[in-house]
């Protein structure tokens, strides 16, 4: 870890961080009059589709080197911390949901066990159930 700060306060880094969040959205193809364009399914057409946030994807966002350096940072300050953690949890948010959606519902799986933590508890059948949250910051 740098001994320079990226960010001078928690504050400064919200800010990027809310900008990130606001990249992943996506942006929307719209017609001359602003009205949003749909294909012939009814679904929403993009200039830039949206992405899912993710723990590298905020961390090179932030401008650094890797996921690793992110958690660092988290030791700066509890305001840095803080932020950083509530960032997280928007990312973890994202997969939890994704546990819902057949499509996702693998890759979601894998990055909630793999960057949060969560584990899949054997039944005493020796079925699996639904992930669970066992470490509380990975």
């Amino acid at each position: 870890m740098s001994n320079t700060p990226k960010y001078k306060t928690a504050a400064e880094m919200q800010a990027k961080i809310d900008e990130y969040f606001l990249s992943c959205e996506g942006v929307p193809a719209t017609a001359s009059d602003g009205t949003p364009i749909f294909n012939k399914y009814g679904t929403p057409c993009y200039v830039k589709p949206p992405r899912p946030p993710t723990v590298t994807g905020l961390a090179l966002f932030l401008g650094f080197k890797s996921r690793q350096a992110i958690l660092n940072y988290k030791g700066r300050s509890a305001a840095f911390n803080d932020t950083l953690t509530r960032a997280r949890s928007r990312i973890e948010e994202y997969a939890e949901m994704r546990l819902y959606d057949r499509d996702g519902e693998r890759g979601a799986r894998f990055n909630l066990e793999v960057n949060f933590g969560w584990r899949t508890a054997a039944d005493s059948d020796g079925s699996t159930s639904e992930p669970t949250r066992i470490i509380d910051d990975v």
